[in-house]
């Protein structure tokens, strides 16, 4: 049975400015602290699976590579679902998002040797368009602040690795450094991020 979903990513990590995952290059992906953590936010504004409604859902991936490449696939995630999904949505966003059933998250879930139980939590998104703010359980917080040029237009990265990857419509990406803290105490280690980026995404798989 197909899926699909619409909506928008907002990624952070560890990494300073700019995250060079997101060049796509392997000689040039190198994670300047030896290992790279990264809280990615989805907000699903459009979409079903299993004739399950997904649309208003946000869901939350919090990751840990340990190094020293991305491609070892040895990172370790968790799942943080919004509470106001019932049971049905939870069942679908989990196997999306862990990458079960294809699509764009089967090529992270393949970075991953394992995927901790699920987390179902509140998620406070304060967004005024540039500026937004996530408060996620009681296990991180997540900023993003979209970077502009002296004209006040947004900057964007296009024709990139990872927004292939992702799948953004236009392969167009806007430039966001973060300000992320998180704490999960089953995840390897505690972590902030300074890099970050947004961008749409049309996820569709028959």
């Amino acid at each position: 049975m197909g899926w699909n979903l619409s909506g928008e990513l907002i990624e952070t990590c560890s990494c300073d400015p700019h995250c060079p995952c997101w060049f796509g290059v392997q000689e040039l992906m190198k994670m300047d602290q030896g290992w790279c953590d990264n809280a990615l936010l989805f907000r699903v504004e459009g979409g079903e699976s299993n004739g399950i409604d997904l649309a208003g859902r946000t869901v939350v991936v919090g990751a840990d590579f340990p190094g020293p490449t991305l491609f070892d696939a040895d990172g370790t995630a968790r799942l943080y679902i919004d509470d106001g999904a019932n049971e049905g949505q939870r069942s679908e966003l989990e196997a999306i998002f862990q990458g079960k059933v294809g699509g764009p998250m089967a090529v992270l879930g393949g970075l991953m040797s394992k995927w901790l139980p699920t987390q179902y939590c509140s998620i406070e998104i304060e967004d005024d368009g540039d500026e937004l703010t996530a408060k996620v359980g009681d296990v991180g917080e997540i900023k993003s602040s979209v970077l502009k040029n002296e004209a006040g237009n947004a900057m964007t990265m296009q024709h990139s690795g990872f927004a292939g990857v992702f799948q953004f419509p236009d392969e167009k990406f806007r430039i966001a450094p973060s300000g992320s803290r998180w704490a999960d105490p089953d995840l390897p280690r505690e972590f902030e991020t300074r890099s970050g980026a947004r961008g749409s995404w049309n996820w569709n798989v028959d």
